[in-house]
């Protein structure tokens, strides 16, 4: 049987968004298992807002919470079935669910409708994740025309839709000191596959020979699965933003960048590296990567309480534009450059995002027309690049040269915490790893 859930926990997360609804119904569903073929399944991975709110990590499940004066939590999942257990393993059955964490009821999921034409009689709102899923926009406002029906016995149906991944995402920006004890285990695990990966890495062996090895540290530490599909890049590869082919050769004289992390007890990390695949940075290499480190330090400084979201991107900026005038690569003033956006040949993304149960996390990064000011608990990622594709305004020397340094970037009171900061990232770091293999 699974570990005890910590049911305290989510039972006040569900009484906060209870708060935020002040009255009505949210009916908040898991994600679906999908088929890959025959009678396999892709590896199931709950929902993160359900799973936010519940801690209840199987298919098939969904959470209903009733604000008001007289509030409810109640599950509807799966019956026991000890014969179906046999093929697929442990599942837990409405009374245990109810029991284990922290319900206030729990049914079989066969009870799902006809249970919500009961409890969204007389409820002012209803709230769910209005247009994620067409089949549950259709099968909602039908109980919703069901529950209308009943208006000759003086039932009124909900009379506002809400979508509650709003109030959610704004409770999901904030971590907890649970989740920040899980997102730093998370960083440590990531960390120590990057030092891996640099390790094993040397010219003629393939990109997914070093993605294996990534794969192996997860799991050997109970990260099952990676956050996101791993990047492995060597040479121009690196150019590509989101290559995830991972079967070049790697050559020697070229870069490798890669862009990995774990998720661990449904958590993400988020790293990317970049070092030289035999072991030592050409001057060209190292002149291209002290300018990324410079840019990223310059924009972790950046990241601070009262600061704006875009003041570690505006950081990022100033230091890049000016390195790629040095390098030839921009011509002008570092604020001509920026105006004419002429950055963007070299480096065309903004330099982080949140970061959390899903790799680029929910929560908005504006309040009404501003950019949203950074708060202690807030996780980021920090993540600025330089990609050098060849061109007839490029250098020879720098031609293919693809560099991201990215690091999971903690906001405090105080200032900031880099939960990744153990895996190597100066030149001198980098080399003396690659040295001991």
């Amino acid at each position: 049987m699974p570990d005890m859930p910590d049911s305290a926990l989510h039972a006040e997360r569900r009484k906060r968004l209870q708060s935020r609804m002040e009255r009505g119904i949210a009916v908040i569903p898991t994600a679906a298992e999908v088929a890959r073929n025959a009678d396999t399944h892709y590896d199931y991975r709950h929902d993160s807002h359900f799973y936010y709110l519940t801690g209840f990590a199987e298919p098939e499940a969904v959470l209903v919470l009733i604000a008001g004066e007289k509030m409810q939590s109640i599950l509807f999942c799966r019956e026991k079935n000890a014969e179906r257990e046999i093929w697929d393993g442990f599942r837990y059955g409405p009374d245990a669910a109810a029991e284990k964490f922290g319900f206030d009821a729990a049914y079989p999921i066969a009870q799902l409708d006809e249970k919500l034409i009961e409890l969204m009689g007389n409820q002012p709102t209803l709230s769910y994740p209005v247009g994620a899923d067409a089949g549950w926009d259709a099968r909602l406002l039908r109980l919703r025309e069901a529950v209308k029906a009943k208006s000759r016995s003086g039932i009124r149906p909900p009379g506002e839709i809400r979508d509650v991944r709003e109030p959610l995402a704004e409770m999901r920006l904030i971590k907890d000191a649970s989740e920040l004890d899980i997102m730093r285990r998370a960083a440590a695990i990531s960390c120590q596959a990057h030092r891996r990966a640099m390790r094993f890495t040397r010219p003629e062996r393939y990109e997914y020979e070093v993605e294996a090895e990534l794969l192996h540290e997860f799991c050997r530490h109970g990260a099952r699965q990676p956050a996101y599909t791993s990047i492995v890049a060597g040479g121009a590869n690196a150019c590509t933003l989101h290559y995830v082919g991972n079967d070049a050769l790697l050559r020697n004289g070229d870069l490798l960048l890669i862009d990995a992390g774990c998720e661990l007890d449904s958590y993400a990390s988020d790293i990317t590296r970049t070092f030289p695949v035999n072991g030592k940075f050409s001057p060209a290499q190292k002149d291209v990567y002290e300018i990324v480190l410079a840019a990223q330090t310059a924009a972790i400084s950046a990241a601070r309480p009262g600061k704006l979201w875009m003041a570690p991107h505006d950081a990022a900026l100033r230091v890049l534009s000016q390195g790629f005038i040095d390098l030839k690569l921009c011509q002008g003033s570092v604020e001509s450059v920026l105006e004419t956006e002429s950055y963007k040949q070299f480096y065309m993304h903004r330099t982080g995002h949140w970061l959390g149960l899903d790799v680029h996390d929910v929560g908005e990064y504006k309040v009404g027309e501003q950019w949203r000011p950074l708060q202690a608990g807030m996780t980021l990622t920090v993540e600025p690049g330089c990609y050098i594709r060849p061109g007839d305004n490029v250098p020879k020397a720098l031609w293919n040269i693809g560099i991201r340094i990215e690091d999971d970037v903690l906001i405090t009171a105080q200032g900031n915490e880099v939960l990744t900061q153990d895996a190597p990232k100066t030149v001198i770091e980098i080399e003396e790893v690659m040295r001991h293999e």
